[in-house]
């Protein structure tokens, strides 16, 4: 399978974009530590819209407060959520316990 040949303008374009969703993180991120957005808000939106889809579940959850490396591996391990899992792969299942188990 060959790369697919970009224009210039394509890939100003495509890195725009890349540095837009970055930040877009980094603010949700600060927010999420902060206090000013729960988790279970973004994960509900993430089941519901395409905003927050391609997050990390790991990624959230170690951006929730009091919630670091130990702890986002012992939720993922106890509602068998692998690693690599983001937002909008969760099934309804899993976004409900994932829910439940930071607001418990």
């Amino acid at each position: 399978m060959t790369v697919p040949v970009r224009t210039e303008e394509q890939r100003a374009s495509a890195l725009l974009r890349a540095m837009e969703v970055r930040h877009e993180r980094a603010v949700l991120r600060r927010a999420l530590k902060a206090g000013l957005t729960s988790g279970a808000e973004i994960i509900r939106s993430a089941g519901l819209s395409g905003e927050w889809q391609g997050v990390r579940v790991r990624w959230l959850l170690e951006s929730l407060p009091r919630v670091g490396p130990a702890r986002a591996d012992s939720i993922m391990r106890r509602l068998v959520i692998a690693e690599t899992r983001r937002l909008g792969g969760l099934t309804d299942r899993q976004r409900d316990e994932l829910i439940e188990a930071i607001q418990g």
